[in-house]
């Protein structure tokens, strides 16, 4: 039987992953500004991602969805670009749930053998494959040209005329005109008209949602009246069979997981009976859910059957305040407590596409000082740890790409190229780059390598050590399997720390480990030493500003 490991998850968006290109210009075309292409995902590229300690890759924005980039030679209808966010449309605008984003294709109508010769190289470089799948909302034209026969498109039965019908696949503002606030729809031939208007995708039930919501998708109806909160479950919905055969479409495509967009705005009783049918097509297949609602963390593990969470709401938020808002270092104690029985269902991670870089300005502005917070999230529990591309070399989101401006973030919008990754494709590293990515590499890979940290117990070593730690700027816990044990002691704070750690005897006895001689091997520099485990055990260490020692406590062998 095959070990279970920690998950790693490598986040990448092909769109600008391979694209090269060094002369990209704000708002720019495919044609000017270029586009990453899945053949360039090739098994060198793969090769290296999987040696940073990978063991999944999250192919980003698989899917096709609107753009302003148009394929009518190639059969594909286009799309109104005033309903498309940026020249290269949000990902999660999904246009045809049964194709792949020909950007991504160097010949678009192979564009689905391409998608599964990336599916099978990274199965033949030992990783797994997961995409997106978007159920809670759709592009405004959704339309697919492709899907099987004797599939019905979403909409294609609807009565327009009720604004709830457990029916329709869709909520509709009867009588009145779709007309977003502070959006150009164009006029004449070219302008966008929806009569009557949709719900948009994110809870709005008007006509006239705002440039700020989600006013290029279309709320998805599954079987809940948003005035009254009534649910019809039975029969079945029209919406839940067609996302079904969906996710039966992507499982039999060979993608070993989904990566589930905003699954707590979709009923969990969705999820229960979706969910349940694709593992018994295929057990091993994973379900990622991103969720902001910690009261909904249990139900939709417990009942809805989704193996990992996202933990924005406790861990990352509470790592980004220690390190930007001076929050204590002591809230973290909160964050297990808050999720305690299902830690290792929490997906942790310090960058994905909606979150800001953490080198850039609007968030730390240096990769290094957040290196405490990288080894908490990377080893605080048994679940996932999750980075995106360009994370391990610092990039910094300097541009302002167009659509989504100089925010902080890569454009999930624009046709663009990360410069990061453009010097690692070309093997132009800075110094600080390398040195960077060696340490995500020398620690990731530790996440699978050392027992205690795949698959062990947690135990916070804070109560005991207030007098020795710093409690607002240092944190110490343990993790421990079998009669192992490593110690981790991270440093928030601008100032080195020269202490000595106490592990109590109640941490010992719940570690299992022998009392008596053990090696003291710091995992990070290989320096070892031999100390004496006893009652209560003070371990001396070192830590240098915004920096992190993990030492492994083995028994001397004899």
């Amino acid at each position: 039987m095959e070990e279970k490991k920690k998950m790693i998850i490598y986040q990448l968006m092909p769109r600008w992953f391979t694209n090269c290109n060094e002369h990209c210009v704000a708002h720019g075309s495919i044609r000017q500004n270029g586009v990453g292409k899945m053949n360039d995902i090739n098994e060198i590229v793969l090769r290296s991602i999987k040696s940073l300690g990978a063991t999944h890759v999250w192919y980003t924005g698989m899917l096709e969805h609107a753009t302003a980039t148009r394929y009518t030679r190639q059969g594909i209808k286009p799309c109104n670009p005033h309903v498309v966010k940026g020249k290269a449309g949000s990902p999660y605008a999904i246009r045809d749930y049964y194709d792949v984003c020909p950007d991504l294709a160097v010949k678009v109508k192979d564009r689905m053998a391409e998608f599964e010769s990336l599916i099978e190289r990274t199965h033949q470089t030992g990783l797994k494959a997961i995409i997106d799948f978007v159920p809670n909302h759709v592009a405004r034209e959704y339309e697919s040209d492709v899907k099987p026969v004797g599939v019905r498109d979403l909409g294609e039965d609807d009565n327009p005329t009720m604004f709830f019908d457990p029916k329709n696949n869709f909520f509709y503002i009867t009588g009145q005109e779709f007309a977003p606030q502070g959006v150009d729809l164009g006029h004449g031939d070219d302008a966008y008209r929806e009569f009557p208007a949709r719900a948009t995708g994110n809870d709005c039930y008007t006509a006239s949602p705002h440039r700020d919501d989600w006013f290029e998708t279309v709320k998805l109806n599954y079987g809940i009246d948003p005035w009254n909160g009534s649910t019809h479950f039975d029969p079945v919905p029209s919406t839940w069979l067609k996302m079904l055969d969906i996710l039966k479409f992507w499982t039999a495509k060979g993608v070993d997981g989904f990566r589930c967009d905003m699954a707590h705005m979709v009923p969990v009783a969705f999820w229960h009976w979706a969910i349940k049918q694709i593992k018994e097509i295929n057990p091993s297949i994973i379900f990622i859910a991103e969720i902001y609602d910690v009261a909904l963390y249990r139900s939709y593990i417990f009942d809805g059957g989704f193996d990992y969470l996202y933990d924005k709401v406790t861990l990352y938020d509470t790592l980004r305040g220690i390190l930007c808002n001076g929050w204590s270092a002591s809230e973290l104690t909160r964050c297990w407590q808050t999720v305690e029985g299902i830690g290792g269902n929490m997906l942790n991670f310090l960058e994905n596409h909606d979150e800001q870089r953490i080198a850039s300005r609007q968030f730390l502005g240096d990769a290094f000082k957040a290196l405490p917070a990288l080894v908490v999230s990377a080893t605080m529990s048994r679940g996932p740890f999750m980075l995106y591309a360009g994370q391990e070399l610092g990039e910094p989101a300097a541009d302002a790409e167009g659509y989504s401006g100089y925010d902080g973030r890569t454009t999930i919008f624009d046709y663009w190229s990360v410069p990061t990754l453009r010097r690692w494709h070309k093997g132009k590293l800075t110094p600080a780059e390398r040195r960077l990515r060696g340490i995500y590499r020398q620690l990731l890979r530790l996440c699978n390598s050392e027992k205690a940290l795949s698959c062990g117990q947690f135990f916070d070593l804070m109560y005991a050590n207030q007098d020795k730690l710093n409690p607002s700027r240092q944190y110490a816990y343990l993790r421990h399997s079998n009669g192992e044990m490593v110690l981790i002691v991270v440093n928030f704070g601008n100032d080195a720390v020269d202490t000595s750690v106490l592990i109590p005897q109640h941490a010992l006895d719940c570690a299992q480990m022998a009392y008596g001689t053990c090696h003291r091997i710091n995992l990070m520099t290989h320096e070892t030493a031999v100390i004496t485990l006893e009652n209560d055990t003070l371990v001396p260490i070192h830590i240098e500003p915004h920096n992190a020692i993990i030492l492994a406590l083995k028994p001397l062998i004899e």
